[in-house]
């Protein structure tokens, strides 16, 4: 968890881009401090590019990004995140893990999105801590650095580290920080600004290909998951799953034992609850209908059989979702670090800081639109 911060102290953040990042990740965290500070109509954040030389790089689109400086050249951050991509391992070099190794010695807090958690695990500042990783490395990951707490959540919050997944799953990492940093008004707001369903937290995990853990060896196996998540509402019966890819059902059985470590059944049922859950967390569906949409033939055995799965009664779960509104936080986790460092917004640079983008947003309607003043009241 992350504490809250002083509000009338702006966060300096530094986004360290190794060779082939990912643009979209990088845009989802950026765009979302910006957000922050053009609804607040306060600078909340700066936020600085960097490169281990101050040269351009290329992100794995090929669009070439100018940082703003090298790491010799940058002040000290509150946070510095390292934007990783394609073939990472082969991104950074002992220079990269040197100063990633130096800030942290400094007490400034960490972060990785896509897969420059890779980079932190190899500089040991992951040693012992929660971390979450794009799927696609996750499993080279803990193989490479087993002291590695690697997790198939979205994103993960442990003391002072911050990391996550690739794609647009940064703009949730953010939104949650801000959401405590700053309050649950401001976050919401950045999150309808960007026409967002709903802030993904914690809980939310993603989703792993099959095709990816199995390979191209199981073809009926892809063929009996493939039916099952087509008909989650119309439940299958086992006997005619094996049928339709010309199996016996011991034979299924066999296989999912053997590749996925449960039987067909449990396996079916498991995708029933994720489709539930999402339905409780993203409608407005009774839970009577979602039990219905989902295969079960009364509201009791589905409340029982999430219960037992998902260790929380379906009701709590929604229940909990409406109880973001109130109060939010516990105060366990990341300590602010804008005291240790006092200096660092004023040795940041002036050009393009977000004041300066603060005030080509005074044009919009929007500016100024969430009194942090109300933060408090709104928790």
């Amino acid at each position: 968890m992350i504490d809250e911060v002083n509000g009338s102290q702006p966060r300096a953040i530094g986004f360290l881009l190794l060779d082939n990042f990912t643009l979209i990740s990088l845009a989802s965290a950026v765009e979302a401090l910006r957000m922050a500070n053009q609804l607040s109509g306060e600078a909340l954040y700066y936020w600085h590019t960097l490169t281990l030389d101050g040269q351009p790089v290329s992100a794995s689109d090929g669009i070439t990004i100018t940082p703003d400086m090298s790491v010799s050249s940058c002040p000290v951050f509150d946070t510095v995140i390292v934007a990783g991509g394609l073939d990472v391992t082969r991104a950074y070099g002992p220079e990269h893990i040197s100063w990633l190794q130096l800030v942290a010695r400094q007490g400034t807090k960490l972060g990785a999105i896509c897969t420059g958690s890779y980079l932190l695990g190899d500089a040991g500042l992951l040693d012992g801590y929660e971390c979450s990783a794009h799927w696609e490395y996750l499993a080279a990951l803990q193989e490479a650095f087993p002291r590695v707490k690697c997790s198939n959540r979205l994103f993960s919050f442990d003391r002072d580290r911050m990391t996550c997944t690739g794609g647009t799953v940064p703009l949730d990492m953010m939104l949650n920080m801000i959401k405590l940093e700053h309050g649950y008004q401001l976050s919401t707001a950045i999150s309808e600004m960007f026409i967002c369903d709903r802030i993904r937290d914690e809980s939310d995990q993603q989703k792993v290909p099959l095709q990816h853990v199995l390979g191209t060896t199981q073809p009926k196996l892809l063929e009996i998951v493939a039916l099952m998540e087509a008909n989650i509402e119309e439940v299958i019966e086992m006997d005619e799953l094996a049928g339709y890819v010309n199996l016996s059902r011991r034979q299924m059985e066999r296989l999912f034992q053997k590749y996925l470590e449960c039987s067909p059944s449990r396996y079916y049922l498991r995708l029933r609850l994720l489709r539930a859950r999402q339905l409780l967390k993203q409608s407005t569906l009774s839970i009577i209908d979602i039990a219905a949409a989902c295969g079960f033939v009364s509201s009791p055995h589905f409340s029982k059989c999430y219960r037992e799965q998902m260790g929380i009664p379906p009701r709590e779960e929604r229940a909990m979702l409406r109880q973001q509104d109130g109060k939010i936080i516990d105060d366990a986790g990341i300590k602010p670090l804008n005291a240790q460092n006092p200096s660092t917004v004023d040795e940041l640079p002036a050009r393009e800081t977000p004041r300066d983008n603060l005030s080509i947003a005074r044009t919009e309607s929007t500016f100024g639109s969430v009194n942090l003043g109300d933060k408090k009241e709104s928790k």
